[in-house]
């Protein structure tokens, strides 16, 4: 017998959608290029997304695990000269604060990769100068460039950082000398990106309406209802949406038609929300309880505000933001 109820995990759910070519050319021609068709369908391929690689540094070398959620490659492509691009997607459930590092990371694995497999070529020094067969490169060997698109489908803003830059603490004055790296950020609650395949186009609008705070349930449910019977949404796309929503729904009650199908996907999401909301106030109101414990207890012993700021770092594992609104917070409080 079927199972009634399954759990749609986000990642494979959104996998799946991502993997069909017109949907990833769409998104990225979105986000790059103002919804111009600059990235075809029918030239993009799938690229494995295991990409892993060996870290060496001198007599260390530790081996590096870096999976992507989409990646293709798009061939014959002349964008702005360029004949060949790798494009990754990823989806985030929740903000990271580490994101910008992340990106980096598996930019530079695809990197490596196309490097280790370029360098097979040059096994020996035939037709190679010392430093080509030292570097296992030509000077005239170039890689595909590498862009990659994060899609956070959470429901407070990304108050993260989008470039390395945000997670540094560095001085004004150094910062021309570090290099940053820049990350491509799409906010499912909030866009204005130009989307023209129509599965995209009412993803993205039903998200927005779900992860609407400022609506109230009702509200949000007669909106999203009347949006799918007006638009006579992909029953593929209502599934994604609940798979975004990381929320487990009736598959017989997605069969049958008319109200049914949303009704029991956006009840399902409300309950999944009103329980996730509940546990994170919990925890919340804990991190909130120790956080005025420590700054109560700094002030007390005469530490700078800088050293409870890294005490709260510290102990409580949050970000320099969080803790400087606790700060702001409790302050009065313990002063």
């Amino acid at each position: 017998m079927a199972k009634k109820i399954q759990d749609l995990k986000p990642d494979t759910v959104l996998k799946n959608y991502w993997s069909d070519n017109e949907r990833f050319a769409d998104i990225f021609n979105a986000a790059l290029f103002d919804g111009s068709p600059v990235i075809k369908p029918e030239e993009l391929e799938s690229e494995d997304t295991e990409e892993s690689f060996v870290l060496e540094h001198r007599d260390y070398a530790e081996s590096i695990k870096a999976s992507r959620d989409n990646i293709k490659i798009s061939k014959r492509s002349v964008t702005y000269g360029v004949e060949f691009v790798m494009l990754g997607l990823e989806s985030q459930e929740h903000v990271h604060y580490a994101m910008p590092l992340r990106v980096m990371g598996y930019d530079y694995s695809t990197y490596k990769k196309q490097y280790e497999n370029n360098a097979k070529k040059y096994k020996k020094s035939d037709s190679l100068n010392e430093d080509e067969y030292l570097s296992r490169m030509k000077m005239t060997d170039k890689f595909m460039p590498v862009i990659t698109i994060v899609i956070y489908y959470g429901e407070k803003p990304w108050d993260g950082a989008v470039s390395l830059h945000g997670m540094l603490d560095i001085p004004e004055e150094l910062k021309v000398f570090v290099n940053d790296y820049k990350m491509l950020l799409v906010e499912a609650r909030q866009n204005d990106l130009r989307f023209h395949n129509a599965n995209n186009v009412d993803f993205f609008n039903m998200m927005r309406v779900i992860l609407d705070k400022s609506l109230t349930r009702d509200e949000a449910k007669k909106k999203v209802i009347e949006y799918t019977k007006k638009h006579h949404v992909d029953k593929l796309v209502i599934m994604t949406v609940a798979g975004a929503a990381n929320c487990k729904i009736d598959y017989n009650a997605l069969s049958r038609k008319g109200d049914m199908d949303m009704c029991t996907l956006f009840d399902e999401i409300a309950k999944e929300s009103e329980i996730k909301g509940k546990a994170e106030g919990k925890a919340e109101g804990k991190a909130e309880g120790k956080a005025e414990g420590i700054i109560e207890i700094g002030f007390e012993c005469g530490l700078s505000e800088s050293d409870i700021l890294e005490k709260l770092q510290q102990k409580l594992n949050v970000s320099l933001q969080v803790s400087e609104e606790y700060i702001r917070k409790f302050r009065k409080r313990t002063m």
